[in-house]
């Protein structure tokens, strides 16, 4: 079992890290780590030894003075490298530099001089490195204004404020636990005394800042506003739109109440929409009632019923055949209504009956799908 510490445990990366590795306590052993040891020496040497592996996330990302950002982040390196060494140990560090690192700033100074002072810590005292440089993260519970712009932009649109684009820059961009799983297979790999000092970790999506404020205007539009499920192309649209919802108030947004259609036959009422062609809706019909006597040329749809009795009915246009279905709550059953088959649904029971829909539904408003017809 690898005993791992991870420094900035608090932090975005750290805590995602912390908890991915806290679903695999067979394999590791967490080292608790908190930003004050950084404040005491003993603390701090009592941290490093118990390591077998040291990720070196904490560091100061943001700050007034740009100064105080590459003097914090050095000294924040030069006391981990203190504590290895009045402790003799031979840790294998891995350090998250930044590809900021090819900028001429002061934080990509800061981590690029780290990452070769804590690489010659290693050479020197036969301890373990490997030097990451990472991409730009997003993913859940980033600081806005301070992580990452998919955390501001989220935050801004979330609680009805105005994202601004300040340089439409095109970004490498890596989801938080696409870079987790990277960091957990090199702990699983690592080696005590071996020396990577540079290892670039490869981004997975390149975008322009304005098309992610796009991405997330739209899912503000359709998900929060509309109730409705966007269409999601890719892996990293899933990416973004799971961390746009992390950014919503979900004390005063929920609950949504639904809209409800009710006239003498029961009630309808659509659940959530999908913007690529479907949706979940349920409805109450009274005994005796028919729902339905209707067919369809395009829409894909599947009915269950959870409480009740009911008769399902299904007639293909042109014939005279009729295919009839007893469903019931007591059982996990459905129904599919066919293309070209006019249908109706009754309640045959003594009580509300109570059916669940799954509608495919391609629209098109000069192309109507549902035609009357009874069966």
């Amino acid at each position: 079992m690898v005993k791992v510490g991870i420094t900035g445990q608090a932090g975005f990366i750290g805590t995602h890290l912390f908890n991915t590795l806290s679903l695999h306590k067979e394999d590791f052993e967490l080292v608790p780590s908190k930003d004050e040891f950084f404040s005491s020496s003993t603390s701090l040497e009592n941290f490093v030894i118990h390591c077998d592996v040291i990720v070196h996330l904490a560091a100061m990302n943001r700050h007034n003075d740009p100064k105080v950002i590459y003097s914090t982040n050095i000294e924040i390196v030069q006391k981990l490298i203190s504590a290895l060494e009045n402790t003799n140990s031979k840790a294998h560090v891995l350090f998250s530099s930044s590809s900021q690192e090819d900028n001429d700033n002061p934080y990509g100074k800061s981590k690029k001089e780290g990452r070769i002072l804590l690489s010659n810590w290693a050479k020197k005292n036969g301890g373990g490195f490997t030097g990451l440089i990472i991409p730009n993260v997003f993913g859940p519970f980033g600081l806005p204004n301070y992580n990452s712009v998919v955390a501001t932009f989220s935050h801004k649109l979330n609680h009805n404020e105005t994202p601004k684009i300040l340089t439409d820059a095109e970004l490498k961009l890596i989801y938080v636990d696409e870079l987790v799983q990277q960091i957990i297979a090199w702990i699983k790999e690592y080696k005590q005394n071996q020396v990577i000092s540079e290892v670039r970790v490869p981004h997975t999506v390149e975008k322009k800042v304005s098309e992610i404020l796009a991405l997330l205007k739209n899912y503000k539009e359709q998900y929060v506003e509309q109730n409705i499920i966007p269409s999601l192309k890719s892996m990293f649209e899933i990416n973004l739109f799971n961390t746009f919802r992390c950014y919503m108030d979900i004390k005063n947004h929920y609950p949504v109440h639904y809209v409800q259609h009710v006239d003498d036959r029961g009630k309808f009422v659509e659940i959530i929409r999908i913007n690529d062609g479907g949706q979940v809706s349920f409805s109450t019909i009274k005994p005796g009632i028919t729902r339905g006597d209707h067919f369809h040329t395009r829409k894909i749809e599947r009915f269950s019923v959870i409480k009740g009795k009911a008769l399902i009915q299904l007639r293909k246009i042109g014939t005279d055949k009729v295919i009839e279905f007893i469903l019931s709550g007591e059982e996990s059953s459905f129904v599919d209504m066919p293309i070209w088959y006019t249908h109706n649904i009754k309640n045959i029971g003594d009580d509300d009956l109570y059916t669940i829909f799954w509608i495919n539904e391609f629209y098109d408003p000069k192309d109507p799908d549902t035609f009357i017809l009874e069966v």
